[in-house]
């Protein structure tokens, strides 16, 4: 299933995806972040460094989506469970059919338990668990969201925090903030660089306001991952095993988090450009939990 992408300095494994499918998921949802994770390259303007490999599984070979878009299934969930191994980036659309997963205790919320279980298993490994709009709240049913802070639809922020709430009764009473923001990301890779106010990553202050955020900027390039010299032992002692998880508001937050894992994983020049080329200007949002590396 991985790929490799040739530069100049040599082959470059792609960055596997998968989106995880439910029936009714939202069309903008899923085809939002795909044109621009479609689009990033590791080298701007050469498609043959591209960075992301996407995949689709589904409860069926064909799934539908809540507007009436089909969308032909990779891998059928099973499979997926088989072969979450392979992937990097687990994403997770919302849309009108997240009630109905919700009711049943279906697929993918068994998907989502068992990546964050893969990282903190092992943790060695760089892995972003992603949710698009009310897809965050298959995230909070799980219990993943425990301890950290997270976002969705504005229309779901109640909803979201009688999910947390639930979930934090059935396990270690660790609440959730569930912060009113555009994305918030948990568990990112952080460089400091010389010159904070020149960083893309830093903000001004806490969403609160008390003080200024410790949010630095994300990952350098993918192909730097390996060079890094990062602490296992501290990742490991991180939530979930250092996973990152991206959680987004509505569809067009959703575009806006989908920049930030471009930039965060391959570069912020690179986030930039498809920005650029599809005339989109990037909204920030907020990074907490990290990591120096």
């Amino acid at each position: 299933m991985s790929a490799v992408s040739e530069t100049a300095d040599g082959p470059i494994e792609v960055i596997q995806v998968l989106f995880a499918l439910h029936r009714g998921f939202g069309a903008q949802e899923l085809c939002g972040p795909l044109e621009i994770l479609s689009k990033a390259a590791h080298k701007i303007n050469d498609p043959k460094t591209q960075a992301f490999e996407c995949s689709f599984a589904a409860p069926s070979q064909a799934v539908t989506s809540s507007s009436g878009l089909t969308i032909q299934a990779d891998i059928d969930f099973s499979t997926a469970h088989e072969d979450l191994k392979e992937f990097d980036v687990l994403i997770i659309p919302g849309g009108d059919g997240i009630d109905k997963v919700l009711q049943k205790e279906s697929e993918p919320l068994a998907l989502i338990k068992a990546f964050a279980k893969l990282q903190m298993a092992d943790p060695s490994k760089e892995r972003t668990l992603m949710s698009i709009g009310t897809g965050s709240l298959l995230l909070a049913q799980t219990g993943i969201l425990q301890g950290l802070a997270a976002t969705t639809h504005p229309d779901y922020y109640t909803k979201m925090e009688i999910i947390c709430k639930d979930a934090a009764r059935r396990g270690d009473l660790e609440q959730t903030d569930v912060m009113e923001e555009n994305y918030v990301v948990n568990n990112a890779r952080f460089e400091l660089g010389e010159k904070l106010e020149e960083n893309p990553f830093v903000l001004s202050k806490r969403p609160d306001g008390r003080r200024k955020s410790i949010a630095r900027k994300g990952s350098n390039a993918w192909k730097e991952s390996v060079k890094r010299r990062e602490s296992n032992a501290r990742r490991a002692s991180l939530r979930l095993g250092g996973l990152r998880v991206i959680t987004s508001g509505g569809i067009t937050s959703g575009l806006d988090a989908s920049l930030y894992l471009v930039a965060a994983m391959v570069s912020h020049e690179s986030a930039q450009e498809v920005a650029r080329v599809m005339q989109y200007a990037w909204n920030k949002g907020v990074t907490v939990e990290g990591i120096d590396v």
